[in-house]
């Protein structure tokens, strides 16, 4: 996995950097295949899961897209086809296929898909390297942009995956299965915040997506978190104690769908002669009581916090409280690939009064929606598509989690979803008023 601490001080507009950077984040893609048979990357199990060729070719498009194409005279298209097979959103770029139809995409083949990567990899390289000075400055901010959105998709991947072979009846593991940690949970433990006028968002140097900015002021009251997020045995006494049956602790639209969709457990939990058992990247075991609780919707976490008698913070909370904390966790890069009872290594901060995980291991859901920061503005042209689009109707995650990149994550990353989505790897922290 690439380490970004450089990257965070100089970006992409130095050269070198940029080339080695460009590199490791798509060699980092494709290993997340090789584990993968052509068959494997073909399948989509649900309209909102892409097949891992997708996701490989999609990346490999933006590059094509929005810089060899712009900026590079020289470049020769690889296939024209290919900018309506593997455009996702954007408007502005031209049509697109029906994203819920990407799993009927038996051509290319993945033969094809690698070799489109190779192509566009080289163009970008000799780009790179050898392009004029002033065009290399216009286009550096987007090849930043280009690498963090691969990422993004790096973690869709493996969520995508482990989607797919949920639904296959062999239920095949994607990985080795992983060590469990035995040992109970911590206590659940609390750290207050006085709140007052705080600012929050991305003002510093180093990247951020567009929706992070711009840094601005927000009124907070006292309150306190968690130290640490839900564990399963927790989110277990919340189903055993009828939960998924009891209308008053659920939103409305939540109580909907539960019983529209049959709710009676987080997913990829099953129960079999009284006996829970998880799926996970490294096949099927018995449920960990002491690990983070995932793959909730946001409804299922709210409520949680209702049935706990506390609620979720607000993305404003979780920043303010996780400023300043090492960005350091249960990451892609520590190949688990699953919420750990054990905080990793540098990720649990000094003093037992500090908060835990924050980062790594489950995103967190948030009480807020998803919309704009006072004076944001989308950029102009498609790559404003990017992020300001989707305010609308989701809800703000915060944190990563155990399949995000190293070095993806900052305090400020706002991740957003609807809030009946499950196959994401979230869970939740407590919250309450002092």
């Amino acid at each position: 996995m690439f380490d970004n601490t450089a990257r965070r001080q100089e970006g992409c507009a130095n050269r070198n950097f940029a080339l080695t950077h460009f590199e490791a984040v798509r060699h980092d893609s494709e290993a997340l295949a090789v584990n993968l048979t052509p068959e494997d990357q073909s399948v989509q199990s649900m309209a909102d899961v892409s097949p891992t060729k997708w996701h490989l070719a999609h990346t490999t498009w933006f590059f094509e897209a929005f810089v060899l194409r712009r900026f590079d005279p020289d470049y020769r298209i690889f296939d024209p086809a290919f900018a309506y097979l593997f455009n996702s959103y954007y408007e502005a770029a031209g049509p697109r296929h029906p994203r819920p139809q990407r799993g009927l995409l038996s051509r290319p083949t993945v033969d094809v898909v690698c070799a489109y990567r190779d192509h566009v990899g080289a163009a970008m390289a000799r780009f790179i390297e050898h392009s004029a000075e002033p065009m290399w400055r216009e286009a550096a901010s987007l090849v930043e942009l280009g690498l963090h959105h691969e990422q993004q998709h790096q973690e869709l991947i493996l969520m995508d995956i482990k989607h797919v072979f949920s639904i296959n009846p062999l239920l095949p593991a994607y990985q080795a299965p992983q060590p469990q940690i035995a040992a109970p949970a911590a206590s659940l433990g609390w750290v207050e915040f006085a709140g007052g006028l705080v600012e929050i968002g991305h003002g510093g140097d180093g990247f951020a997506f567009d929706n992070e900015t711009p840094r601005h002021r927000v009124w907070l009251e006292s309150f306190r978190l968690a130290k640490r997020p839900v564990t399963c045995g927790e989110y277990l006494d919340f189903i055993e104690a009828g939960g998924y049956r009891r209308p008053e602790f659920w939103l409305s639209d939540g109580w909907t769908t539960v019983r529209t969709e049959g709710w009676e457990k987080p997913l990829y939990w099953y129960r079999e002669d009284g006996v829970w058992s998880i799926f996970t990247l490294g096949g099927r075991r018995r449920l960990n009581p002491a690990e983070p609780v995932c793959h909730l919707s946001y409804f299922e976490a709210d409520a949680y916090a209702r049935w706990a008698g506390r609620r979720l913070p607000t993305e404003a909370e979780w920043e303010f409280a996780a400023e300043g904390l090492p960005v350091a966790g249960n990451f892609a890069d520590r190949g688990c690939l699953h919420p750990s009872a054990d905080p990793a290594p540098g990720a649990e901060p000094d003093g037992a009064a500090r908060l835990r995980q924050m980062f790594g291991d489950v995103w967190e859901w948030t009480a807020s929606p998803y919309i704009r920061y006072p004076r944001f503005h989308a950029a102009i042209g498609a790559v404003g598509e990017y992020n300001g689009k989707f305010m609308c109707n989701q809800m703000v995650l915060r944190g990563g989690c155990a399949v995000t990149p190293a070095g993806h994550i900052r305090p400020t990353y706002r991740n957003f979803f609807p809030p009946s989505a499950r196959w994401a790897f979230a869970g939740l922290r407590l919250a309450e008023d002092l």
